[in-house]
C-alpha cells in the first residue's frame, strides 16, 4: 500500500504492508505551482509497486465536508484515472494532530520541518487503515 495525506502545500507519502500490519512515512512532496506534483507521485508509485493507494479525506470533527475534504476528493479521482490502481479513502480526521503528538517525542516540529508531519500524517493514515482490515 502507499498512503497520501493531501494537503494545498505539501503531499505526505507511506508505505504499508499487510503483512506485518505496519505503516512507515517515506517522504513529503511539494505543491507544483499550487498542483499536486505528478511526476513525482508517478515515481514513488513505480519504486513501491503498490497494490492500493491509500488516500486521507479530511472532515470537520463532526462529520461534515470542508473545501478541503473537496479538494482531496478530487485528487483521489484524479489519482484513480491517472494511475488505475485501487484507491481506499479513509478518513483523515485529526490525522495531522496525530502525527504532530509521534514526532513530538522526539523532534521540535516548527516551519522548517513541517515535511516531517505530513509524511507522518500519511503513515498515521495507512495504520488506520490496515487496523480495520
Amino acid at each position: 500500500m502507499l498512503g497520501l495525506d493531501y494537503g494545498t502545500k505539501r503531499i505526505g507519502i507511506a508505505t504499508g504492508q499487510t503483512i506485518t500490519n505496519t505503516a512507515s512515512p517515506v517522504t513529503t512532496l511539494t505543491q507544483v505551482n499550487g498542483l499536486p506534483d505528478w511526476d513525482g507521485i508517478e515515481q514513488q508509485i513505480q519504486q513501491w509497486s503498490p497494490d492500493a493507494l491509500i488516500v486521507g479525506i479530511p472532515y470537520h470533527t463532526d462529520g461534515t465536508e470542508s473545501e478541503m475534504t473537496k479538494s482531496a476528493l478530487a485528487f483521489s479521482n484524479e489519482l484513480e484515472h491517472r494511475f488505475s490502481i485501487p484507491i481506499y479513502r479513509v478518513d483523515e480526521t485529526l490525522s495531522s494532530y496525530a502525527a504532530e503528538e509521534i514526532l513530538k517525542k522526539n523532534t521540535k516540529i516548527g516551519k522548517h520541518n513541517k515535511h516531517e508531519v505530513d509524511k507522518m500524517a500519511a503513515a498515521v493514515i495507512v495504520q488506520s487503515w490496515l487496523n480495520q482490515q
